[in-house]
């Protein structure tokens, strides 16, 4: 394998992922995957699903496909986008069974929590749209603040219910999750899996 590179089209179109997911192949995506530790592992274990990384900087994009290129991974491929345009434009529709944000950017400052991924007004619309029906969004963070209110989010909107996080091995911690965890700071984590595409009114 040369690259794992997804390059998106000119004309802002949904990715073409040709061969790389056959029909009835699972789909999981990592949003905002960082230097990768949880995706790569995630895909080393689980050679039959297809992994669909996400991230906006370039460098780490390089380094993560260096690395996926020299493990040899053909079932994960990384995208370089802002979150919300992938999840609007580039990523299949119906199609996803886990979406994975872990330790997303809390804009910890008052004035800057509008910025929140799950602040934005059509987050959980592209996410409805993405998952297939009984998929879900697993979560991880280190800040309280954040995680009380994505908890908020999510309660008021009845296409999601809370359900048990999955469990993750040593191995499957980012490296954000590894600092923390070292010095034994709490990681807060979560799971909603989509039972219906209702209308809904998030706070």
């Amino acid at each position: 394998m040369e690259t794992a590179l997804i390059i998106p089209p000119a004309n802002d179109a949904p990715l073409e992922l040709g061969g790389f997911l056959p029909p009835g192949a699972p789909l999981e995506v990592d949003l905002g995957c960082g230097a990768g530790r949880f995706l790569l592992a995630r895909a080393a274990a689980n050679p039959s699903t297809r992994y669909i990384g996400v991230d906006r900087m370039m460098m780490r994009i390089r380094k993560l496909n260096a690395r996926i290129v020299r493990l040899g991974l053909p079932n994960v491929r990384i995208l370089r986008a802002e979150a919300l345009h992938a999840m609007e434009i580039h990523l299949p529709r119906n199609r996803v069974q886990t979406l994975y944000v872990h330790f997303p950017d809390p804009w910890p400052k008052r004035c800057h929590h509008r910025r929140r991924l799950f602040a934005q007004p059509h987050f959980l619309e592209h996410l409805s749209n993405l998952l297939v029906p009984g998929g879900t969004l697993q979560i991880a963070t280190d800040h309280a603040d954040y995680f009380a209110h994505i908890q908020r989010i999510l309660a008021a909107d009845a296409r999601f219910q809370l359900v048990a996080p999955m469990p993750r091995q040593p191995c499957e911690h980012t490296d954000f999750e590894v600092i923390f965890r070292g010095q034994n700071l709490p990681v807060f984590e979560a799971a909603y899996l989509l039972v219906d595409r209702v209308d809904s009114v998030a706070i």
